[in-house]
């Protein structure tokens, strides 16, 4: 990182110093960037201040004892709303009259954006720029209702008679009156005139004007209370809350410009997943809309609990909506709608999520209720027949306590033995030193067969031993009370939801009851659901709170580290090591509200995050991300990597499952960033993204550190210490396990030697002819396979007859291929230069286009040919299945309509009635290659090879001599010669000489020598496409015989030959192939490059394989603290700086991996997937 990387730009800064004071206040722009009028600022302070006026007129009239207050707040309200909508309509009136004025571009667009233009005080301009107005009609009305019922009850909330009645100090009443009507103007300004910019940002885009609705929705709750307290008298408790608010009302814009108060719609997410998980037993969901369904469902369900008469129903009622809610319903239910659909329409649904189908299935379902029957019977049993009063040493929920106990310690102890690291620190004994070893999956898998006791223990032992301890708890027996029933129906249902977390709050509090006495606050005024949920809100926060203390300190290490670069760093950090009490505060305060703790621009300079769901974006999981060429690799692994995800959740591989838990997996070049959404009984959900596989600098720094991180975890010597420290434990990656996934590696080797050998050259041209041959007879039988059965003829004896090619024709004019002069510059463009082997930019770039165009072109089916005129002859069109074609042959082509004399050409016989099934297409055999020089090319036809290749086919398995009488085809051999050596043409134009690098990297990316052949030849695209998949096979045929040694025989070429049809794809990375190849799984690809910067050939090959993807827990409030100061810094300073401070690499925290984990548009995952619901059985 360079020493002199700015926070903020020059630009940026002066915004923030423009935008913060507006966001203060609510919404005034007192400080602009360029000279306005003093109208302008006038005309602001007097719309700031138009609240407190109208509030005054009622104030005054209720302190001489003219109004009541509820008078005084109507009367207030009254005008605040005329004004409102006054205000809204006087808007709506200079947009409309105002129209665009064209302006001359000034140098500095950014300011240019800001600038207005104002005429008068009352201008159309100024009036837009004072009041933008509202997008929807209905905000104008409703915001209008809103902001006079604001007014109204802040009025009656501000009295100083009420305010002196509820503190008793005239000094405290003048402080509170003042700075509380500062507070009512800014919340007013920003719903009615202008809204403010905020710092708590959480959607990019406010579609529906949700964030003028903000410091509203706050003061009416504080006005909330205040009513409360006036109209429910003697409860002390309202009272003092009340005193609070009232002091804690007038801090209120500074609570909305440090960002601590979430905006509405984050807000509401948050509150339902904290009651949700914390008040109702369940889970964060993987979407909002599973969320807002399943809050509502679980609320009801504690509601319903409190009026069933019966403790027996009530029992029932909680254990059985327990197990069903912990269950993944709404993914059972899609797939059983689609299975049942599909068995009606009888074809499988292809719309089914990943793995989905392998998940449930009537197994699955009967296995659910089986357990849903045996926890209701045990249940009522325990209930009914075996609940004893109080907990005692010996009574019967005591000792279940003490088995309780047992299974939390060898739960622990099996999970923990799992993974590389025990508590992060030091390293597994019973975990295999060297990941690289080949006995190491055999150690592994000795430990897999540990997981599966300790998922039995968990899955089945557990979740029954807990409902016998609250089935057996003496508070279920009397009449039961609304506490009651939301904290057993929070017991029941997280003794599935969350296994483990419900297994220690019972061990806790059981051992807490029984360690202490029972005339305590605890133990006498809190019933056992409530003390559950007590302890899970303590045991939720107590972890938050070590991951942030965690986080900070890694901050001020990160901090310490660059004080060379940055001198300012160690001014902070003496302040943070100063100011510890006040940090540690910090810490509480975000640990409370379960908040992020935001490093500002990534600095040891602290502030409380808003609050906000686990999934800290606004977004659907999944529906954004930055796609590429690379992203195909992430979508091939995907299936294998959740499977081997499968069986390390299963073992306990990966820790704790909790929601909002990252992890960061590292195989080679590619990044996987895994985060749990939401888990269940069976069940997890989890989004996978995939990072950027071209290295920036920042990126390859940390992805170096991670690399060390995993090295240092899992490759050790056997002689090491059996116990040995993590050396990086600072380090916000943990390391945890590696999975077997099924993965393509990536290998890139310099040819040199081999594709600029000369002897290889030399062989190239030869090789080529014969893989040429290979390709055209094994296209012409599958193409005769999968043509329909061709009808047998009345006359089985007679011959096919068929037109022989130019090349054995009888002598005729010479044609005008024999007297074409290709043009010397072409030639000499397309030709070696100096420097090169590469081809010219420009010129690929036309081929390609060509080739596109070509492509596109919709021809006839071979066969499918027009009535011509021969000679003198006429031939009518043939059907289909006819084997009499006519075939017209020569170049140039002629125009439509054009009457040509053309020689006659002779019918001539196939010598095998079969021939025709391997006869090449029509269209193939037309000529464009100078006869002479056809002639002087058959030479290099192959024909032992040919005939070869005829008998090895497999298409005539019953006849044995057909495939003889073939071979010995002259007419057929002599077909497949003029198109061979028509294909070899244009690829070399003829030339003798041996083919260069450079040439052989040209063709082999598409761009061939200009030539009459590859006219005739891009007509014609599946032979275009043939010819350069042989030239591929060539080349590649090249390497292996430089690399294994020379091929013996024929029968070893076509060994060869039928890998890479079979196993290989070898082209352009960018081909579209080549995705549909890595998606299709393809064992092997093959990708020919060149390195400009190094002057080298390049081989890329891919490699289909089983190999190790290391796998490391991330401390999760970092990355909650990174990615809420990403959505501080540009959402509203707007530092979009490429190279900014908070974007540079920095090994110990990984900020530049973070940043790009993040969503789009802040960060730039290349690949995301959806929810991905894995089974844990």
């Amino acid at each position: 990182m360079s020493p002199d990387v700015p926070l903020l730009n020059d630009y940026k800064k002066d915004f923030l110093l423009k935008r913060f004071p507006q966001t203060v206040l609510g919404g005034p722009r007192l400080r602009l960037g360029y000279c306005a009028p003093p109208y302008v600022y006038i005309n602001q302070i007097v719309l700031f201040l138009m609240p407190w006026v109208l509030g005054g007129i009622g104030t005054l009239l209720y302190q001489l004892g003219i109004l009541e207050d509820y008078y005084t707040a109507a009367l207030s309200g009254g005008l605040m709303l005329f004004t409102a909508f006054v205000i809204q309509f006087t808007s709506l009136y200079a947009r409309n009259k105002s129209s665009t004025v064209e302006r001359m571009l000034s140098t500095d667009i950014l300011a240019e954006e800001d600038e207005h233009e104002f005429t008068s005080c009352t201008g159309a301009e100024t009036i837009k720029f004072l009041i933008p107005g509202k997008k929807y009609t209905a905000n104008m009305v409703f915001h209008s209702v809103l902001a006079g019922l604001l007014c109204g009850l802040g009025t009656w909330y501000l009295l100083p008679n009420r305010i002196t009645l509820l503190y008793g100090s005239p000094a405290g009443t003048v402080l509170l009156f003042f700075f509380g009507w500062i507070t009512l103007c800014t919340g007013e300004y920003s719903l009615i005139v202008n809204t403010a910019v905020e710092t708590a940002t959480f959607q990019t885009q406010d579609t529906y004007e949700i964030i003028p609705l903000m410091r509203p929705l706050y003061i009416f709750f504080f006005v909330s209370i205040d009513l409360a307290y006036r109209f429910m008298v003697n409860i002390p408790a309202l009272e003092q809350m009340n005193q609070i608010l009232h002091i804690l009302f007038i801090f209120l814009p500074f609570l909305w410009a440090l960002g601590i108060l979430p905006p509405p719609d984050a807000l509401f997410l948050w509150s339902m997943e904290q009651v949700l998980a914390f008040g109702l037993g369940g889970s964060s969901m993987s979407t909002h809309l599973r969320l807002l369904i399943m809050f509502i469902i679980s609320a009801g369900t504690a509601v319903t609990s409190y009026f069933i008469p019966s403790t027996v129903g009530v029992v029932l009622f909680m254990t059985g909506l327990g197990f069903l809610l912990s269950l993944n319903l709404s993914e059972m239910g899609f797939v059983f709608k689609h299975s049942v659909i599909g068995h009606r329409v009888g074809i499988k649904s292809k719309t089914l999520p990943l793995g989905s189908e392998k998940q449930f299935s009537w197994k699955e379902c009967l296995f659910y209720v089986i357990i849903l029957v045996l926890a209701l019977l045990e249940s009522i049993l325990l209930h009914h027949f075996a609940c004893c009063s109080q907990i005692s040493k010996t009574s019967s929920q005591a000792i279940v306590g003490y088995v309780l106990m047992i299974l939390l310690i060898v739960l622990w102890i099996l999970r923990e033995i799992q993974s590389v690291y025990i508590f992060g620190i030091f390293r597994n004994p019973f975990y295999p030193k060297d990941v690289q070893t080949v006995t190491f999956l055999k150690k592994q898998a000795r430990l897999m067969k540990i997981g599966v006791v300790r998922r039995i223990l968990l899955n089945l032992v557990s979740p029954f031993a807990m409902i016998a301890f609250l089935s057996l708890d003496s508070s279920l027996q009397g009449l039961h009370s609304l506490l009651v029933s939301i904290g057993f129906t929070r017991a029941f249902r997280m003794v599935w939801q969350n296994t483990e977390n419900a297994l220690l709050e019972i061990v806790i509090v059981s051992t807490v009851h029984l360690l202490t006495s029972i005339d305590t606050w605890w133990n006498r005024s809190l019933n056992t659901g409530i003390r559950l949920l007590l302890v899970g809100i303590m045991r939720d926060r107590l972890i938050q709170f070590i991951s942030k203390l965690q986080f900070a300190v890694a901050v001020l290490l990160a901090s310490w580290t660059e004080k060379n670069r940055r001198q300012s760093t160690t001014t902070l950090c003496i302040l943070n090591i100063v100011f510890c009490p006040f940090l540690l505060v910090f810490i509480v305060f975000s640990t409370l509200l379960s908040s992020p703790l935001l490093p500002l621009f990534t600095l040891p300079l602290f502030l409380v995050g808003f609050p906000r769901p686990v999934q800290t974006w606004p977004g659907v999981v999944g529906t954004a991300a930055t796609v590429c060429a690379d992203t195909v690799y992430y979508y091939q692994m995907i299936p294998s990597l959740t499977a081997a995800l499968q069986s390390a959740m299963v073992a306990g591989s990966l820790g704790l499952l909790l929601p909002g838990s990252h992890y960061l997996g590292r195989f080679q070049d590619r990044l996987m960033w895994i985060m749990i959404l939401e888990c269940g009984y069976t069940y997890c959900c989890i989004n996978i993204k995939g990072l950027e596989l071209q290295e920036t600098s920042c990126h390859t720094a940390e992805a170096r550190r991670v690399d060390e991180v995993f090295e240092g975890a899992f490759v050790q010597e056997e002689c090491a210490k059996i116990c040995s420290i993590n050396r990086h434990f600072g380090n916000v990656l943990t390391p945890c396990t590696v999975l077997p996934v099924k993965i393509y590696s990536d290998a890139r080797n310099v040819l040199s030697g081999i594709i600029d050998s000369r002897d290889n050259l030399r062989e190239f041209k030869g090789d080529l002819v014969k893989v040429l041959v290979w390709i055209l007879v094994q296209y012409c039988s599958r193409r005769s396979s999968m043509q329909e059965n061709v009808q047998k003829t009345e006359n089985k004896g007679k011959a096919s007859l068929v037109i022989l090619p130019g090349l054995n024709t009888s002598p005729q004019t010479k044609s005008p291929e024999d007297t074409v002069s290709l043009n010397s510059e072409i030639l000499d463009d397309w030709s070696d230069d100096v420097l090169g082997d590469e081809p010219t930019t420009k010129k690929e770039n036309e081929e390609k286009d060509q080739l596109k165009v070509l492509q596109s072109i919709n021809l006839p089916l071979p066969g499918s040919v027009e009535s011509r005129v021969v000679g003198d002859h006429s031939i009518g069109k043939f059907t289909e299945n006819s084997l009499y074609k006519a075939v017209i042959l020569g170049y140039p082509a002629i125009d439509k309509g054009a009457q040509e004399d053309t020689a006659y050409i002779p019918l001539m016989e196939f010598s095998c009635s079969h021939s025709h099934l391997l006869s090449v297409p029509e269209e193939w055999r037309s000529n464009c290659v100078p006869s002479s020089k056809m002639r002087e090319m058959s030479l290099l036809f192959p024909e032992d090879w040919y005939q070869f290749v005829l008998r090895q086919l497999e298409c005539f398995p019953s006849e044995g001599n057909v495939l003889e009488e073939i071979a010995k085809d002259r007419v057929l051999k002599d077909f497949y010669v003029h198109a061979v050596m028509t294909c070899y043409f244009s690829l070399f134009c003829g030339d003798n000489m041996d083919p260069s690098p450079g040439h052989i990297l040209r063709v082999f990316n598409g761009v061939l020598p200009w030539s009459l052949a590859l006219d005739w030849m891009t007509e014609k695209p599946e032979l275009f496409q043939l010819t350069l998949k042989a030239f591929r096979y060539t080349l590649k045929l090249m390497i292996d015989k430089a690399s294994l040694g020379p091929i013996e025989d024929f029968k070893e070429l076509t060994n060869y030959l039928e890998e890479y049809e079979s196993n290989w794809y070898i082209g352009l990375v960018s081909d579209e192939k080549w995705k549909e190849a890595v998606l299709q799984e393809k064992p092997y690809l093959f990708s020919l490059g060149y390195d400009p910067n190094m002057g080298v050939y390049t081989g890329r090959v891919l490699t289909l394989q089983e190999l190790l993807i290391q796998v490391g827990k991330l401390n999760a409030e970092a990355v909650r603290g990174q990615w809420a100061n990403l959505s501080w810094e540009l959402l509203y300073a707007t530092n979009d700086d490429e190279e900014r401070y908070s974007i540079q690499a920095h090994p110990l925290f990984l900020r530049n991996l973070t940043v790009q984990a993040a969503d789009p548009p802040l960060g730039y995952p290349i690949y995301s997937s959806k929810p991905l619901h894995i089974h844990l059985y």
